[in-house]
């Protein structure tokens, strides 16, 4: 179901694929979801009749709209973004019976991986505060309407905004020598903001969820146990990864384009400090900045959601640009419904390699997953995917009610989807009315 191209919006994500060419790393992931968020419903492949479908999130009003706040003491603390402004975060407070929990989700927003491409992000907001919105709408997993979101609608709620390049884990030692930026701070972020929530009552938490969006969700897994360390002893705590579980998988011209391109993250921001340093002791630091490996090493219970057909990673790790110089897999890349059996075959695979990577955490007593069968990338914090009437689902559950049912311990939850195409329930995304023209 295609909609309309005169919606200023869809024009926005026609430039951020005119420049996502020039280096699909320098912000790939952010504005993917962004552009995601804002034409799921218009631009997505149902399963199943639209007839079927209400529309059934709650209208955006201004009270759903949190303010931008930036960090106090960010320069004193060395806490800066890529171009040495200050970071930010959006807090909601909790009420009534949530006012001691706190649920904090990191924004995602791929990586940069050179002095070039962390430069060019200082003139957005993944690499600037100057740039950011200084009012976000909260929804999905951040909603406070109980019909939406209803194990934390009344808990105290952050969005911490991402603009180091690096999932919050960059050191400065290889920053240039003038003192001029970029400057890779993501780890003094990290601490800072977290000194900063403690401040104003994440110190007392009763129950706490740390969460994260795709490179949000891979910072959420890096610092899951310093989470959990940071709060009482008698507290619930626990981490949610969304659409972060990024697969060390060979390209269709069995190249390592991913692994290549993080050990470039790694070595240009220093993040080996913040990895596990058994893993680094192991094995070349850049391989330890893939969840199969950081999941080894989390003490802190861990829920995983991510698609087996994560569009991102079909477009960008299995099939990036270089590996298809002729466009052969373009139609199957930009919907899956257009692969033929073979090219289907491929991403089948693909699947079974993430289902490969994830045997051993499968198997961990207190560790959640709810892995569905959507072309589709990040779902917690979209109303629609998150919990509706026409959210994704796995057995008869919505991811809400999978990760409440995770998190409370009602039940054991490990969830997975039968291959594409068997599940109805699925938003399919479909890029194909963004390549016209």
């Amino acid at each position: 179901m295609v909609g309309s191209m005169a919606n200023p919006r869809l024009r926005s994500l026609l430039w951020w694929r005119r420049w996502a060419k020039k280096d699909w790393a320098i912000a790939a992931v952010g504005f993917t979801v962004v552009a995601f968020a804002l034409t799921l419903l218009s631009n997505s492949w149902r399963d199943e009749p639209d007839s079927e479908i209400t529309r059934p999130f709650h209208p955006i009003t201004t009270s759903d709209l949190v303010e931008l706040t930036l960090l106090q003491n960010a320069k004193a603390r060395g806490a800066l973004c890529l171009d040495g402004s200050a970071p930010g975060y959006h807090l909601k407070k909790g009420f009534g019976s949530g006012a001691n929990n706190w649920l904090l989700h990191i924004e995602g927003g791929g990586w940069c991986n050179t002095i070039e491409s962390c430069s060019w992000r200082k003139g957005t907001s993944l690499g600037s505060s100057k740039y950011m919105d200084h009012k976000v709408p909260f929804s999905g997993i951040l909603s406070s309407h109980p019909s939406e979101n209803p194990e934390f609608f009344n808990w105290n709620k952050v969005k911490i905004r991402y603009c180091d390049g690096a999932s919050l884990a960059g050191h400065p030692e290889n920053e240039l020598k003038n003192g001029s930026a970029p400057f890779f701070r993501g780890q003094l972020i990290w601490e800072a903001v977290m000194d900063e929530l403690l401040s104003v009552g994440l110190s007392k938490a009763k129950q706490a969820l740390l969460s994260g969006c795709s490179a949000g969700g891979l910072a959420t897994l890096i610092h899951c146990d310093d989470f959990r360390r940071l709060l009482p002893r008698d507290a619930t705590v626990k981490c949610l990864a969304d659409a972060g579980f990024f697969l060390d998988e060979k390209d269709v011209l069995q190249h390592r384009t991913m692994r290549a391109f993080y050990h470039d993250v790694v070595i240009l921001q220093g993040l080996a400090k913040s990895l596990h340093k058994d893993c680094v002791t192991r094995m070349e630091p850049s391989k330890c900045l893939f969840p199969e490996e950081i999941i080894k090493n989390i003490n802190t219970p861990v829920f995983l959601v991510n698609p087996a057909y994560d569009f991102w990673q079909i477009q960008h790790i299995l099939i990036p640009e270089a590996s298809d110089p002729h466009g052969y897999w373009q139609k199957c890349k930009l919907n899956i419904h257009n692969c033929n059996p073979s090219r289907l075959e491929i991403l089948q695979g693909f699947r079974g390699s993430m289902l490969k990577a994830l045997n051993e955490f499968q198997k961990k007593k207190e560790g959640g997953m709810f892995i569905n069968s959507c072309f589709i990338h990040c779902q917690t914090w979209i109303t629609e995917t998150w919990h509706s009437p026409s959210s994704p689902r796995i057995n008869k559950k919505t991811i809400a009610e999978s990760v409440g049912n995770w998190y409370f311990s009602r039940n054991v939850v490990k969830q997975i989807d039968c291959p594409f195409p068997c599940n109805p329930t699925c938003y399919h995304m479909n890029f194909t009315v963004f390549s016209r023209g």
